[in-house]
């Protein structure tokens, strides 16, 4: 059989287009589909236990049903052994494909959800892993579609990024970002008063919807036109005089007029045909936009698209690989793990230098933190500063630092995380660096408030929240506001908590372009502090937030922490849920947490 198996929208099974009968019982859907998309091949056992505890001979009953899938998928030899493999040799799943993105023109044929229909409630655990994959595949989904559309626009297609950026849209019609994609494939195709309707559609949407405002970035992308690659020949040395400025502006802080400098640089440099300086102009305004400005992720992702392009026409590889790792960085902020990964693997397979390893490592680093996979998180953190103290990039070496101690400190292991929040934040006054100083500021806060320090905590998070708002950067006032809810708490002011970490949610997601770790770890931290308190009306609406974000973005332990809290409020299965996800993740403190939840589920306070 050359078949194709759906599992996004109503389940089926198609030989060559015609549709084939289906296996007997929803149980095998949801069978072939946990075998799919587990990260390694389930035991009998587990199988048993997910889908098939309330049977008399649970072990039997997933004999029948395998025998079952392998009847109506015609592969003798699928789904066999124990642990359980798929082995569909022959055989196209659609949830795959999205997944891997090997064609991209086939995602625009890819319509529902995972297992749509598909509901099983005397099966809670398989429930919960159910509800946490659809928001993980259909945040895949959306993710590869806005990656087409961005490479599209980049490479001169723009008409052809709107069907990949409408159908983003329709996929996450809350998410301004997707939005802003539209309006500028529209604007750059020259359907001008498309774009102001798409534009005017978001408005009353994010209005209606979540009660905000759109960012001004969404209105600017109705005004942007192709960039222009032809026209009066151009001046190289005006064009590097361009450059050099406009670097040098955005490195001092004046963004505005450094940006304009290096659109201009690019712009020459194109007129006069030096494809080498045009990608590296490329390339820093588009890390300008991504890291300088705030909102600006959107032109970004496609002005670094566009230097990849560029670049790879010139050979130059080392523009490439800075792209490439600058695009991860975009995508591992927004939750896109499927995409962020890709982007990243490209860059480490052209590094050749210690500071490009140094900084793709960095980035990874931080990927795999916020995935919950603090083993390769504390390696990749580790070995990036150690490259970047070798070939003297005092910054990444700041930086790198500053993600491995949050990586102890969420683990629990203090004295590890203070030496080296210590070390980066002295390597950042060192450097100056103003723009960064909130954010390991706020870590040795907190560090110094869990060693019941807290004059120097409050002290430690009244400044980095005075410094993240004097430099507009929302993720560090996010990060700080959270840290005076939690001075609050240890006060015993849950009024002043209330305040500082709603403060610190509407600070961390004022910007389309948010980091969505921080966005989470500030709502965790407000269901926490409501239930210690018992306002469970505050807590339920919070919590029902967190699961889903967290979810989306592959936020592992944000989703197990949003499990126990669901325990806390009534649901023994989410504490279950919860303990098996956490089997998972390596991290003594979540353990711990889980421990206790356990604990009063049965009973056992000892």
């Amino acid at each position: 059989m050359a078949g194709t198996i759906r599992l996004l929208g109503r389940p089926s099974i198609a030989d060559d287009g015609v549709l084939i009968r289906a296996p007997r019982g929803r149980k095998s859907w949801a069978l072939l589909a946990y075998v799919l998309l587990a990260e390694r091949p389930p035991t009998r056992k587990r199988l048993a236990e997910l889908l098939f505890a309330d049977a008399e001979d649970p072990l039997g009953a997933l004999r029948w049903t395998l025998a079952e899938l392998r009847r109506a998928l015609g592969v003798r030899g699928a789904l066999s052994g124990d642990p359980v493999r798929s082995s569909l040799d022959g055989l196209t799943v659609d949830v795959l494909q999205v997944l891997d993105a090997t064609d991209p023109a086939r995602l625009l044929e890819f319509e529902g959800e995972l297992l749509e229909g598909v509901e099983l409630e005397a099966c809670p655990d398989f429930e919960s892993w159910l509800s946490i994959e659809r928001h993980r595949v259909a945040s895949a989904v959306e993710a590869r579609l806005r990656e087409a559309a961005v490479g599209l626009v980049a490479a001169g297609r723009a008409e052809d990024a709107i069907p990949f950026a409408s159908k983003a849209v329709a996929a996450n019609p809350l998410e301004q970002g997707n939005h802003e994609l539209l309006v500028r494939s529209l604007a750059v195709s020259g359907d001008h008063s498309g774009a102001l309707r798409q534009v005017a559609v978001c408005e009353d949407m994010l209005r209606r919807e979540l009660g905000i405002e759109a960012s001004a970035s969404l209105r600017q992308a109705s005004t942007v036109e192709q960039r222009p690659t032809l026209g009066l020949v151009g001046s190289r040395a005006a064009a590097l005089s361009s450059y050099e400025t406009g670097r040098a502006a955005v490195s001092a802080g004046v963004v505005e007029s450094g940006l304009e400098c290096l659109r201009r640089a690019v712009s020459e440099a194109a007129r006069c045909g030096d494809v080498e300086l045009q990608g590296r102009a490329l390339v820093t305004l588009g890390g300008a936009l991504v890291h300088a400005v705030r909102g600006q992720d959107e032109e970004g992702a496609i002005t670094l698209q566009e230097a990849i392009l560029v670049a790879e026409r010139a050979g130059d590889r080392a523009t490439v690989v800075t792209a490439y790792r600058q695009l991860g960085f975009v995508e591992v902020q927004a939750g896109r793990r499927t995409t962020a990964e890709s982007r990243l693997a490209r860059a480490s397979a052209l590094a050749e230098t210690d500071a490009e390893n140094a900084a793709i490592l960095g980035v990874r680093g931080m990927n795999s933190s916020d995935l919950g996979d603090y083993p390769a998180a504390s390696r990749q953190l580790a070995e990036s500063a150690a490259l970047a103290g070798r070939c003297g990039d005092a910054r990444q070496q700041a930086w790198s630092l500053s993600i491995l101690g949050r990586a102890h400190l969420l683990r629990g292991d203090y004295s590890q995380a203070r030496a080296v929040v210590e070390q980066s934040l002295d390597l950042v006054r060192q450097q100056r660096w103003v723009a960064f100083l909130p954010w390991p500021q706020a870590l040795q806060a907190e560090l110094d408030l869990y060693a019941g320090e807290v004059g120097a905590a409050a002290e430690g998070f009244e400044q980095a929240w005075a410094l993240g708002c004097q430099v507009n950067d929302p993720c560090w006032e996010g990060i700080a506001a959270r840290g005076l809810g939690l001075l609050a708490a240890e006060r015993g002011d849950y009024q002043g908590v209330v305040h500082w970490l709603d403060q610190a949610a509407r600070r961390a997601s004022r910007e389309p372009d948010r980091y969505q770790w921080v966005h989470a770890h500030v709502l965790d931290t407000a269901v926490g502090t409501a239930l210690d308190e018992g306002d469970h009306a505050r807590a339920r609406p919070l919590v029902v937030q967190l699961g889903a974000l967290a979810a989306r973005c592959d936020l592992r332990e944000l989703v197990v922490r949003a499990n126990l809290h669901l325990g806390r409020l009534g649901d023994p299965h989410a504490i279950t849920s919860a303990r098996l996800m956490a089997a998972e993740i390596d991290n003594p403190q979540l353990a711990r947490l889980v421990d206790e939840s356990s604990a009063v589920l049965t009973g056992d306070d000892s």
